[in-house]
């Protein structure tokens, strides 16, 4: 079994606990407007590995991953793109005592009796989902990302219903999904699960913007620049403390 792989981080820090190799898949159905890794999109870019030859290299970390409670992120693009690779690196991963996080948008989730067996299997094996809701909001999430979220929040209610560790991930956007009631909504929202281990405000940045160029892209975001360190701070307070909702 191989899959498409766009790069490798072989000790990340940010993608979740530990000192982690992070495993950036090849594809991805969103067009996100402040995407930092527009070269993953394209579905046949990227280079082919085997499961058996990541798992190799991933038992060259093993000291690491044990002393700093790490282990092996898959991230993208859009990792669940390539489900049945997924299963069987994560299986495979589990053999040899790896925690395993899934670092996902759900912009690919269905609902087809297929594609949730797969899922399931998948699961199974997964220790720590890493959701990324982008906008609460399903007409300001297609403008934000190219696709609305109606299918994306029920991937998530679904990972609660089975009890699946997430952490929820927040890319602050000024302008486009950081005004105080989007926030407040989608806290409502958070809430409602009963798996959200920790919740995480990432601040856009731009340093991805030299992709877009090289593809030939014109960048949609010029002239916004990142929140500031108090506006992240205040948008967690909000995720993490919601107002009431006022009708």
């Amino acid at each position: 079994m191989k899959g498409r792989i766009h790069s490798i981080e072989t000790c990340g820090a940010v993608d979740g606990p530990g000192l982690r190799y992070v495993l950036f898949m090849q594809g991805c159905l969103l067009r996100c407007q402040f995407c930092h890794n527009a070269d993953t999109w394209t579905l046949n870019g990227g280079i082919e590995k085997s499961v058996e030859e990541i798992v190799e290299e991933v038992k060259d970390f093993l000291p690491f991953f044990q002393a700093s409670n790490g282990g092996v992120t898959v991230s993208g693009g859009e990792p669940l793109l390539q489900i049945d690779f997924l299963i069987e690196l994560f299986k495979a991963l589990k053999t040899i005592g790896v925690h395993t996080a899934l670092d996902t948008s759900g912009g690919c989730f269905h609902s087809s009796p297929t594609f949730l067996k797969k899922l399931d299997e998948l699961l199974i094996n997964t220790d720590l989902v890493l959701l990324d809701l982008k906008q609460i909001h399903s007409d300001k999430h297609k403008t934000l990302t190219g696709m609305t979220n109606k299918h994306i929040l029920k991937f998530a209610t679904l990972l609660s219903d089975k009890n699946v560790p997430v952490w929820i991930r927040h890319v602050l956007v000024p302008t486009l999904n950081d005004n105080q009631e989007d926030l407040i909504a989608l806290s409502h929202f958070i809430g409602t699960l009963q798996n959200v281990e920790k919740i995480e405000v990432l601040p856009y940045h731009k340093l991805g913007v030299y992709k877009w160029e090289n593809l030939g892209i014109p960048y949609p975001l010029e002239g916004i620049e990142s929140p500031s360190n108090e506006q992240v701070w205040e948008a967690t307070q909000i995720l993490k403390n919601p107002s009431p909702i006022r009708n």
